[in-house]
């Protein structure tokens, strides 16, 4: 299957369905990952795509639970629950998109003996930043006028927080200067760092560029630009010293190196052993 689906400004294009037998801590998209992708959409396409419009590239590994279909493609993406002894519940495959689900068959699952147990509430349970996102979505030029920011920019903030947005604007308020773009990512402001040490566990700069936001991929230079200013919020939040903050952003600079370089490499082995040159930073934490 090949999905081609609007990111802001940008497409996501895949995904490929192979075997991967190699690091699972750091799976990798190998140059033949991405000739094959490029080949595949560009039947569909009147203008050909070719490696130069690749803005990034990143890749994931899926679970799937053995089936012995023997290809991957046709291994079925469906969860499974199972008790394999008494008291052990045990889930395996499924996606994060099915994660609710997931959850709630495990708990069904292990609850299944017990008396007077509740039914499941997580389908009613409003995902984070949803619970009040129509009110303050609603009033967003008031936000925007009460603090003094371009609607564009709290409703850029809307799209990717929702009601927590207001948490945000409330830093900017006591910061003013955290309302200002990232170096090389305009898009994002010094604020969704700072919260993002703050309050959502980020602990190394690699987890703000690649996962609290995705700056990694959505940037030509990979967030190279963004690094420093990006290491001196979290700094401030988490009080790394001067050695702490080296670190980070030679890290940092590696992890990409090497991952562009896998990215040329012919295949998957190839660019594991690219990928292997930059060490995880947490493995020296």
């Amino acid at each position: 299957v090949l999905l081609v689906i609007p990111w802001g400004e940008h497409w996501l294009i895949g995904t490929t369905d192979t075997p991967w037998t190699l690091d699972r801590d750091h799976p990798v998209a190998s140059g033949a990952d991405i000739d094959y992708l490029l080949d595949q959409v560009n039947v569909l396409l009147r203008a050909p795509l070719t490696r130069a419009d690749v803005t990034g590239v990143f890749a994931g590994l899926r679970p799937l639970v053995d089936d012995e279909a023997g290809d991957t493609a046709a291994v079925s993406r469906e969860h499974v629950v199972r008790e394999p002894r008494a008291g052990l519940v045990t889930v395996a495959g499924g996606k994060y998109t099915t994660y609710r689900v997931m959850a709630a068959d495990a708990v069904d699952a292990a609850t299944a003996g017990l008396v007077g147990t509740p039914a499941s509430r997580t389908a009613r349970l409003p995902l984070v930043g949803a619970r009040s996102y129509a009110r303050v979505c609603s009033g967003r030029s008031l936000l925007a006028q009460r603090h003094e920011i371009p609607l564009s920019t709290v409703e850029s903030l809307l799209r990717r927080y929702g009601d927590r947005v207001v948490e945000l604007l409330e830093l900017i308020a006591d910061r003013p200067e955290l309302a200002r773009p990232l170096p090389g990512a305009p898009d994002h402001l010094a604020v969704e760092v700072w919260y993002a040490a703050l309050a959502e566990g980020a602990l190394h700069l690699d987890d703000v560029l690649t996962r609290r936001t995705r700056i990694s991929v959505q940037t030509p230079h990979r967030g190279l630009e963004s690094a420093d200013r990006v290491c001196e919020l979290m700094g401030e939040v988490l009080r790394w010293p001067p050695a702490v903050r080296e670190r980070e952003i030679e890290h940092y600079r590696t992890r990409v190196a090497a991952e562009r370089e896998s990215q040329l490499m012919p295949d998957d082995r190839t660019a594991d052993a690219a990928r292997l040159g930059a060490p995880d930073v947490r493995a020296g934490a």
